[in-house]
């Protein structure tokens, strides 16, 4: 007979059912089986799960790489928000499937999907918070790695200078012309790696080759001139290139696209402001890419979304993209590096990124290949372009 209970089938002369201890009192005719069904509540928390995860795949791809897809965008802030929701509903749901089916005496079943619409959020929870508490000093390490490179680059410097009349890198002739190669990187003398004339006038630079003299002059090694924080920049060897039986003082720059082989940006050398050892203290040396020029690793930023005087993210805006804008590494003139929170850090609140625009000096304007700083006072930093 069964149970009118629970509906489970008990021996014909049972009194008690076996399964739930409910008193059978009609054991006149059978009982015809409970029907058991699966709970729509566990269905409902499973499909919350999934769309849950479907949500989150925005915010993955801006964890794993922002330069794809930022993490401030609002595809990635709604996306963030729909998981949330999603995930919660699930747990909610979830909990109260699992309750409901332990006390249906076998009605209703569907524990798996409460289950997985329990245990995945929860789990998934877990492994964000993570790397969340990770992440700060991962970032703190970071950092410092990028500064000891450019305190290594500091030192190497002033050892360059020593040996060449007080003044820092500055490749080829007087008045080379900023480009985006040089002739022959590969030439035996520099005449014909920089399309120098006979007297040393002309020719053309990058301001990698200018780096380039620190690694051929002060055995700076290529590897602290990379940030592990720059995708797209390796570390430049020559058989790369097919230039193996080379030796790095052989060569004058980081092979045929250099660009991709130095992280650092550089006040501007070629011009009347380059940089000597009675510079002044204050001034920007180097310091990561600029925002808002392009670089291996990025698109530059809109300069237009920078403002010195707004909130947080405003001068977030105008902060290098290595570290996610929250700053940027800078070297010096008195040989210092600071990881500095705004780029507005030279003399007199002077942006380190740009040329003085007038009066501004705190947003300024952004370089191009023929810039220059507007005085001895004013920091600019640049990288290559394409």
């Amino acid at each position: 007979m069964y149970c009118p209970k629970c509906g489970k089938e008990n021996p014909d002369d049972a009194r008690v059912c076996q399964f739930c201890n409910a008193s059978i009192t009609d054991t006149s005719e059978p009982k015809q089986p409970v029907t058991v069904r699966t709970s729509k509540l566990a269905i409902a928390s499973f499909v919350c799960t999934l769309c849950g995860l479907l949500c989150f795949l925005p915010v993955i791809i801006a964890a794993i790489e922002y330069r794809i897809l930022s993490p401030k965008s609002d595809l990635v802030m709604a996306a963030s928000g729909l998981s949330l929701i999603a995930m919660g509903a699930a747990i909610i749901l979830g909990v109260t499937a699992l309750a409901l089916i332990g006390s249906s005496g076998g009605r209703l079943t569907g524990y798996g999907f409460a289950a997985i619409g329990t245990a995945v959020p929860a789990i998934l929870l877990i492994v964000i918070c993570i790397p969340l508490t990770l992440r700060r000093p991962r970032s703190t390490a970071f950092r410092m790695v990028c500064g000891t490179n450019l305190s290594r680059i500091g030192k190497a410097m002033f050892i360059y200078s020593n040996d060449y009349d007080d003044e820092f890198p500055r490749a080829g002739g007087r008045n080379s012309i900023w480009s985006n190669h040089i002739p022959n990187w590969q030439a035996d003398n520099p005449f014909v790696a920089y399309g120098l004339n006979a007297d040393g006038t002309g020719g053309r630079v990058t301001i990698t080759s200018s780096f380039y003299l620190l690694v051929k002059y002060a055995e700076l090694k290529p590897k602290y001139l990379i940030c592990n924080k720059e995708k797209g920049i390796t570390e430049f060897n020559p058989a790369d290139y097919g230039a193996g039986e080379k030796n790095l003082i052989d060569l004058w720059d980081f092979g045929p696209e250099p660009r991709k082989h130095c992280s650092y940006s550089y006040h501007m050398p070629y011009g009347p402001y380059s940089l000597t050892i009675s510079s002044e203290p204050g001034l920007a040396v180097a310091a990561e890419p600029s925002p808002w020029m392009i670089a291996p690793a990025a698109n530059p930023k809109n300069i237009a979304d920078f403002d010195p005087d707004g909130d947080r993210e405003k001068i977030k805006a105008g902060n290098a993209i290595a570290h996610q804008g929250v700053g940027q590494n800078v070297l010096f003139m008195d040989s210092h590096v600071v990881f500095e929170k705004v780029s507005f850090c030279g003399i007199n609140d002077d942006n380190i990124y740009t040329y003085w625009d007038g009066p501004d000096i705190r947003r300024g304007a952004i370089p191009n290949l023929k810039s220059q700083p507007a005085g001895r006072l004013d920091s600019m930093l640049v990288n290559d372009l394409p």
